[in-house]
């Protein structure tokens, strides 16, 4: 493969005409756009204010987001975006907010499916994996039904350019780059420092299992329950070094608690007062949750709540548009280098958003 994308974003004549034409409805906006820039929408307070960046994450007329499944960043501040749409199935943004790719059939090839429809009924999680001085991908996939049977449950491990580099759970054959492995609708992975990747089972058997950086299994824990080490919905995990230390936090989604183990899988401590955490992020010391109940929680190394941000809990869905402030449904979130906030939603339009590190002095 050459240095290049795999997906370059070409602008065809047909795109040119969708943007010219779009362009009118922007000059319409403008007036608007910049009434609102008289009175910006903020959130949270003290250090953790931030300011919403309107304009950035807009897609073409021709596409569209889905329900909103991960976003991260990476070396470059450069935001990968997935939803459950076949246009784009992933749309790349660079640090300005210029919409760099959108992956859409050729991803789907990639990742073996005959079409992009696939690739939207099994998007979920997204995480990305600083690994020496490369950066990987690892993709969760849900578990969905077809007429020939199920599809999906699987964790793809590629590059940047998407290409497939390991394959583990519901694979035909297993091989020198496939494994299988019995998760029945997988939901997160994080990786340790040392390589170590941790997947969570979260919309299916409940575990939370441990492999070393080549995929071989190591230790499995949890199943269905409220005890500490069991799980209802065990939706996002996380390796945090804020404590210097590597710990393993889940986010026990319809437990609504945090739960902290050590690298080897024994139960340490829990964190409540959380409302269906969804996953993690980590940066400038502190650990953001997006929490599926309307809003998004900070903590700091101690684990003690630092800020909360836009909690719309009240407001439906169907008319949270109206405001800006609130989320609805954060499903997923990451922080670029200089600290802005992303957050993406489980809307049927996606919603990501950017929101500008304006801390208050």
């Amino acid at each position: 493969m050459s240095d290049a994308y795999l997906f370059p974003n070409r602008q065809t004549r047909r795109d040119f005409l969708w943007t010219t034409g779009a362009a009118a409805v922007g000059i319409a906006a403008g007036q608007r756009a910049s009434r609102a820039a008289e009175t910006p929408t903020t959130i949270g307070q003290g250090k953790s204010t931030y300011t919403l960046d309107d304009s950035w994450g807009k897609l073409p007329a021709h596409m569209n987001y889905g329900f909103g499944c991960a976003l991260v960043v990476d070396s470059q501040d450069r935001v990968f975006v997935t939803s459950r749409s076949t246009s784009p199935c992933v749309a790349i943004f660079a640090k300005d907010g210029t919409l760099l790719e959108a992956w859409g059939k050729e991803f789907s090839d990639s990742v073996g499916f005959p079409s992009p429809d696939q690739v939207k009924a099994t998007a979920h999680g997204l995480y990305l994996s600083k690994e020496g001085n490369d950066e990987y991908l690892y993709w969760t996939q849900n578990v969905a039904p077809t007429p020939n049977g199920k599809i999906g449950a699987r964790i793809y491990k590629t590059d940047l350019k998407g290409k497939v580099l390991y394959t583990l759970g519901n694979v035909e054959k297993e091989s020198s780059t496939s494994q299988k492995f019995n998760f029945t609708n997988p939901t997160d992975v994080a990786v340790a420092p040392n390589g170590d990747i941790y997947i969570v089972d979260g919309y299916g058997s409940q575990i939370l299992a441990r492999f070393d950086k080549n995929f071989k299994h190591i230790k499995t824990i949890g199943g269905p329950g409220k005890e500490h080490g069991k799980f209802s919905t065990c939706h996002g995990v996380w390796i945090s070094t804020l404590r210097g230390e590597p710990e393993v936090y889940v986010a026990d989604r319809a437990n609504n608690r945090l739960e902290v183990f050590s690298p080897e899988l024994e139960y340490k401590r829990t964190i409540g007062d959380v409302r269906m955490p969804c996953c993690f992020y980590q940066h400038g010391g502190l650990l953001y949750v997006p929490e599926l109940g309307a809003r998004v929680s900070i903590f700091d190394a101690d684990d003690k709540l630092v800020a909360r941000l836009g909690d719309g809990q009240g407001i439906k869905a169907d008319q949270i548009q109206a405001h800006p402030d609130k989320f609805a449904t954060p499903h997923a979130l990451t922080v670029t280098s200089n600290g802005d906030l992303y957050v993406i939603e489980w809307l049927p339009f996606g919603r990501p958003r950017k929101f500008k590190h304006t801390p208050a002095s």
